[in-house]
């Protein structure tokens, strides 16, 4: 969604899973003081970032959105103690553009820097060294929060407005409108790391792999599996890196390319996935052990390829990521790994990681310890859908969920069971903030 529109227009947006394209009234923020009279207007709404949730959380057709990309500066940055304050439409990725010559970076950040500050903190997002650092909301020092009663909160992990802050990480945008926040980021030795790339034969393998990886140390772990190898075993390619200190070499020229169309079908189908699974694997395995690696090839690979989600065709995708504890993770992700076999329906994007033992903050966080398998699904209507239910059965049955931020069909009966803190959390709820998922999940 282009940011330049204007004011009060009626347009049709779209998450990025593409797999709707409805009417909204599109209002751009482009001055906190202008957000509590904009909540103030009478219509519910929901905050929409930059627009990488893949489902209906950041949606409200023939509604408003509130469009706070515009809401972008950076108001103080503590060289000292690290602490960044900025707006909450400020991206990643030029946080970490502004911090880490400084020698400073995020002390969390997802697969993409292409995330709002804002829509981070909504969904509470964790990262390659989630068994480390835990999520986005551990890193908070504070969050302004714009209510649409008028009240204008400054809310804390401590503090007279605690329970507030804990429904608003993680919270999906229903507490009010983020309008700025205080981050603590890390000391950085600078924009370079030391990778180790491992494949793997079997999950044994990779949970071995896991275990020694936390072990002994490694900062960043995640692995990429080949859903629809028909071996014995799941082979796949572990990935792990640390920061390298003391590196003195140009950064790699950024070569961004943009998907150019939108396919009348989607290219990733079952042909096209073999190939490209055989074609990765064996390329991952040809490569040396170590390597050193700049963190934004290594944090973001998919970055650089603008549009990649239109490789989907008109039809758009699904992504399904769960997290099931690890008493039985090993045996939930071969069950759903074996569903997706069967359906002949493989992923594009399999990515699985072990999560550490740190609590969440957020009432409605998706991450606990265990085990989280991402997955990438052309959308083949009925087809899909139920190869979904199944997974959702596979990972209720574990004790598990879904992450709602990238959900766009699980049911409420599921969502109700795996969420324990909903009641506390609706508490919290503003009754002026309304969005597809809101009213999927929780009726209005």
């Amino acid at each position: 969604m282009p940011d330049a529109m204007p004011p009060e227009a009626i347009t049709p947006v779209e998450s990025w899973g593409r797999l709707s394209r409805e009417p909204h009234t599109w209002l751009p923020l482009t001055n906190v003081g202008e957000v509590p009279h904009a909540l103030r207007a009478g219509r519910p709404g929901i905050a929409h970032g930059a627009g990488r949730s893949y489902g209906d959380a950041a949606l409200n057709p023939h509604g408003a959105l509130w469009a706070t990309r515009g809401l972008d500066r950076f108001i103080h940055f503590d060289q000292a103690g690290g602490v960044l304050r900025c707006e909450a439409g400020a991206l990643l990725r030029d946080i970490q553009r502004l911090a880490l010559p400084r020698g400073w970076m995020l002390p969390v950040t997802p697969g993409t820097q292409i995330v709002t500050v804002g829509g981070a903190i909504a969904n509470d997002v964790h990262g390659k060294n989630h068994h480390l650092a835990g999520t986005f909301g551990h890193h908070l020092r504070r969050i302004r929060l714009a209510r649409s009663d008028g009240e204008v909160l400054d809310i804390a992990p401590q503090g007279p407005h605690a329970a507030l802050f804990a429904a608003t990480v993680g919270g999906l945008g229903l507490t009010g409108v983020i309008t700025e926040a205080d981050l603590q980021l890390e000391r950085s030795d600078g924009p370079w790391l030391k990778t180790e790339t491992i494949p793997f034969g079997t999950l044994d393998e990779f949970f071995a792999l896991s275990a020694e990886s936390e072990r002994t140390g490694w900062v960043h772990t995640v692995s990429w599996l080949d859903c629809l190898s028909r071996r014995s075993g799941t082979r796949g390619i572990f990935l792990r890196a640390n920061p390298a200190a003391g590196v003195e070499r140009d950064a790699p020229l950024a070569r961004s390319r943009h998907m150019p169309f939108t396919p009348p079908v989607s290219l990733v189908n079952p042909l096209s996935l073999k190939a490209f699974n055989f074609a990765y694997y064996h390329a991952q395995r040809r490569k040396a052990r170590h390597a050193l690696a700049h963190y934004e090839r290594f944090f973001y690979p998919l970055d650089n390829l603008h549009g990649w989600n239109r490789m989907y065709g008109p039809h758009g995708f699904y992504q399904y990521q769960s997290v099931v504890p690890s008493v039985g993770g090993r045996e939930a992700v071969q069950a759903m790994l074996t569903a997706i076999s069967r359906a002949g329906q493989g992923s594009f994007l399999a990515v699985l990681k072990t999560l550490g033992e740190l609590p969440s903050l957020g009432l409605l966080s998706f991450a606990q310890p265990g085990v989280t398998l991402a997955l990438d699904f052309p959308n083949r209507g009925g087809a899909t859908l139920a190869l979904l239910a199944r997974l959702d059965a596979i990972v209720h049955a574990a004790g598990g969920r879904v992450y709602l931020a990238k959900d766009a069909r699980w049911p409420r009966a599921r969502f109700e069971a795996a969420y324990p803190h909903l009641a506390e959390f609706l508490l919290h709820r503003d009754p002026g903030i309304s969005s597809a998922m809101s009213r999927r999940l929780m009726g209005k």
